[in-house]
């Protein structure tokens, strides 16, 4: 362990904050945190910060926290990045691209942690993605950044050891962010060290995931493949939702199974205007 390592840490959400929280624990505390703005969260719309700057303050962390709004804010920042002599960068689960220059301050380079592995499913859903796709194994990956989407070359990856068949997205994102902290944790000297000579991914076996939208959620109970519908409950709740029209209402599907004949088991779900409930 290198706990005296300089480094930056890009994040934002839940993902970003388990390995966030998995570094600082191990001595590993960034002199800059860079996330998304606070924005309105809830009916209420109250103002809030991403997780990763909650924990900061939690923790009382002397982490400098800036919140670049878009790609020209980012590089606004680049002479003060450059001035905290930087000798790595970590991205994990970080909504904007990143432009070279300023991919290119560290002195070692930019490692990104992506939950699978890679070339397989590029892109900003991938443990959704493997969950819809029936995956019975995923996993995480370190990678030297480039500005194309998660394509630079790997130093590191590890598979889960055990069957993803029956896991939940918030679970499984659990789950990997464990396992991409304690593999950060494990490379991180090595990669400071030039000890670790990165493996140019396979472009021929590179997948890629897209963004989900509200509609990718909606499903049709009498035509839709049971399955199909339950790998959706697992994958898309709670964001983006996944929804059906049930006696003409809106009804938001929030848990479900297979019975031993394959029917789909409706368990838990909110009819529009109204609260969930179990069935």
């Amino acid at each position: 362990m290198i706990p005296e390592t300089r480094l930056i840490f890009f994040g934002n959400a839940e993902f970003s904050k388990i390995i966030l929280e998995k570094l600082v624990e191990t001595g590993y505390v960034p002199q800059v945190l860079i996330c998304s703005p606070d924005k309105p969260v809830g009916r209420r719309h109250l103002i809030t910060p991403p997780l990763v700057k909650q924990f900061v303050h939690e923790r009382q962390l002397k982490t400098q926290v800036l919140q670049p709004g878009n790609t020209n804010e980012l590089k606004a920042f680049k002479e003060e990045l450059r001035s905290a002599y930087p000798e790595v960068f970590i991205v994990a689960s970080y909504p904007m691209i990143i432009p070279q220059e300023i991919l290119a301050i560290p002195t070692s380079g930019t490692i990104g942690v992506h939950p699978s592995l890679l070339p397989k499913y590029r892109g900003p859903a991938p443990i959704q993605y493997a969950i819809l796709d029936d995956e019975s194994e995923t996993g995480v990956t370190l990678f030297l950044m480039d500005e194309k989407v998660d394509h630079g070359p790997v130093l590191a990856s590890r598979g889960l050891e055990f069957s993803i068949l029956n896991f939940q997205f918030s679970n499984l994102r659990q789950k990997l962010a464990e396992l991409g902290a304690e593999l950060l944790i494990e490379t991180l000297p090595k990669f400071v060290e030039r000890k670790i000579t990165p493996v140019p991914q396979d472009e021929s076996q590179a997948t890629y995931t897209k963004k989900f939208t509200t509609q990718d959620g909606f499903v049709d109970l009498e035509k839709d493949d049971p399955q199909v519908i339950f790998r959706k409950v697992k994958a898309l709740n709670l964001e983006p939702g996944v929804w059906t029209i049930k006696n003409g209402k809106r009804t938001k599907i929030l848990e479900a199974g297979i019975d031993r004949n394959g029917k789909l088991l409706l368990r838990k779900i909110q009819i529009e205007g109204q609260k969930p409930k179990s069935i």
